[in-house]
């Protein structure tokens, strides 16, 4: 059992505080790509506001043996039962993100998701988690080009492949269309102001480069402008998933299979029959559909049928905003979670140092949650869930 005391910054105990200092340090049109929504941004709103309505309850007189955070997923035991979401375009929030979040994950053994529209490449994360980062794939048009990224995945030895399912089309996300990040994307003059009085993020960029799609730079053609890379990213990626594209990769990827984005019981028994060895019930951090339920509804009606939980590991990602947050995930019956803009975060306003941050001060929140509750172990949550 751990008894370890973790460490973490004591100027930044929650999330709102990173969220606070973060909302300081970047760009304006930076930190709205990173908080806004689709539309009205209601289904954002409820990714957050549903966790409210999830109570538990202590055991204080419980005899308690002190608490073990770990959990075995796919094969592999990690120290804690949450891991990094896949989130594009994350150096141009902060400069080198990933790296920094990759480098973290991997030293606290939890997982981190490299999205195929983030600013670092396949291999480069391989190389900083070494060889413990996830890798989330937007599927392309184009056959070839996946089967590629599927023989690239392999030559790192990839340990888990999470194809997105949620994206037939982009979601309409005001605030993007206001600051110029939607495709094609453009910097205005605004965009170019709101980066000059954010010295720190201009150094941190100018270190590390001007941030680009790594992992799709060898599909490219060199000294695309900005409306030229927008045609390439709409060429190359609309298109809607199918079962018969997800079949296809499950003949061709021998390792672990998630689907990321599933939310309805027809889905999930298209994943159970093709034999997907995962699912993350995600709205895409509610910036996709306005009009759906929030991640955790969509969760617990999931759970709700045991067949489901016997067949295929059902993990969560959307709204958690602490440790707190994880654990009403775990009692209603998420095998595991994960979150991306809280870890964003913790790279804008804490920079190198965020990732260790943020990782640490989510397992203190958790590990009070599990001494509060009288669980040893995270399997026990749902003993606790107040009905």
């Amino acid at each position: 059992m751990s008894e370890n005391i973790i460490q973490y910054n004591p100027k930044y105990p929650s999330i709102l505080d990173l969220k606070k200092k973060a909302k300081s340090r970047m760009p304006k049109f930076a930190f709205d790509y990173l908080e806004g929504g689709c539309n009205e941004e209601v289904n954002l709103r409820l990714n957050k506001s549903d966790y409210e309505k999830i109570l538990l309850k202590p055991h204080y007189l419980k005899a308690y043996k002190g608490i073990d955070m770990g959990i075995d997923l796919f094969g592999t035991r990690y120290a804690a039962p949450f891991g990094i979401s896949p989130v594009g375009l994350q150096g141009l929030m902060w400069p080198n993100a990933p790296e920094i979040l990759a480098k973290a994950a991997a030293k606290h053994n939890v997982p981190y998701i490299l999205s195929t529209v983030s600013t670092s490449s396949i291999e480069r994360i391989a190389e900083v988690s070494d060889g413990k980062a996830w890798f989330q794939l937007y599927h392309p048009t184009e056959n070839s080009l996946r089967d590629d990224i599927l023989r690239r995945l392999r030559d790192v030895e990839c340990p888990v492949l999470v194809v997105l399912v949620d994206v037939p089309s982009f979601g309409l996300r005001y605030r993007e269309i206001k600051s110029g990040l939607s495709m094609p994307p453009k910097m205005n003059i605004a965009n170019i102001f709101q980066a000059a009085i954010r010295p720190r993020w201009g150094i941190q960029t100018l270190k590390h480069g001007i941030p680009s799609f790594a992992t799709l730079k060898p599909y490219m053609e060199k000294g695309l402008d900005m409306t030229q890379l927008g045609k390439f990213m709409n060429r190359t990626f609309t298109g809607r998933v199918d079962v018969d594209k997800i079949k296809a990769i499950r003949e061709q990827w021998k390792g672990v299979l998630v689907l990321k984005g599933i939310v309805t019981e027809e889905d999930m028994q298209q994943c159970i029959d093709i034999g997907v060895d995962g699912v993350i019930v995600s709205n895409h951090g509610g910036r996709q559909i306005d009009a759906g339920e929030s991640s955790i509804a969509s969760l617990q009606r999931l759970v709700s049928n045991p067949l489901y939980k016997e067949k295929i590991k059902i993990m969560v990602d959307g709204g958690m905003r602490s440790g707190v947050d994880i654990g009403r995930a775990m009692a209603v019956g998420a095998d595991f979670a994960f979150m991306g803009r809280p870890f964003m975060y913790g790279v804008g306003a804490l920079g190198e140092q965020g990732g260790d941050h943020t990782i640490s001060m989510f397992k203190a929140h958790l590990k009070q949650m599990m001494e509060q509750l009288s669980c040893e172990r995270v399997e026990d949550f749902p003993l606790s869930l107040l009905r």
